[in-house]
């Protein structure tokens, strides 16, 4: 005889505290954010340059294995091999990275956005009937990319705020779930 639903979802959750746990952390961590912006900016800083050698060794890697499926595959190279030049120089001159951050961030989501509109049209081709989703987003990325070059202060300065209020708030969001999840399982 077969498990019921409900008694498969309390046996799934008999380890509640474990979101509760994650939020705890995530609470801690967009506190601190949002405690200190400075550190928390050049910790952005950091990342997002080790973010652009990871996304283009990712991304030569994807276009190499896919250029016989994909027609758009040498922009995809093009772009992780740009990735992976801007990533080296950022690492190696961190005071670049931390006056141009949302210079960075403003021409990466651009970047993306208009890598988003290629694969639209690449899956329009193949007949994908939601491709428009997919377009949409990126229409809305180059916007919002032109709003952070537009006002880069502003841009630099809401980083590690905006940074801190997505952890507490995912860090409320974990701590809530958890204790559905207890209330659940009792």
């Amino acid at each position: 005889m077969g498990t019921s639903p409900l008694k498969s979802a309390r046996e799934a959750i008999r380890h509640w505290y474990i979101p509760l746990i994650f939020g705890i952390l995530l609470l801690i961590v967009g506190i601190d954010v949002l405690a200190t912006p400075v550190a928390a900016y050049l910790t952005l800083s950091w990342l997002f340059s080790l973010s652009f050698l990871v996304t283009g060794i990712l991304q030569v890697a994807f276009s190499i294995a896919n250029r016989d499926r994909i027609h758009s595959w040498g922009w995809l190279l093009a772009g992780g091999i740009l990735y992976i030049l801007i990533g080296l120089l950022l690492l190696s001159q961190p005071q670049i990275s931390i006056v141009t951050l949302p210079f960075i961030v403003g021409f990466y989501i651009l970047f993306q956005s208009v890598n988003a509109l290629g694969w639209a049209y690449d899956l329009k081709h193949m007949g994908v009937a939601r491709w428009g989703n997919v377009a949409l987003l990126g229409v809305l990325g180059i916007i919002f990319s032109f709003i952070l070059l537009w006002n880069p202060v502003f841009a630099g300065l809401s980083l590690a705020i905006w940074t801190g209020f997505a952890f507490v708030f995912a860090g409320v969001a974990a701590i809530l779930l958890s204790f559905q999840l207890k209330r659940l399982g009792a």
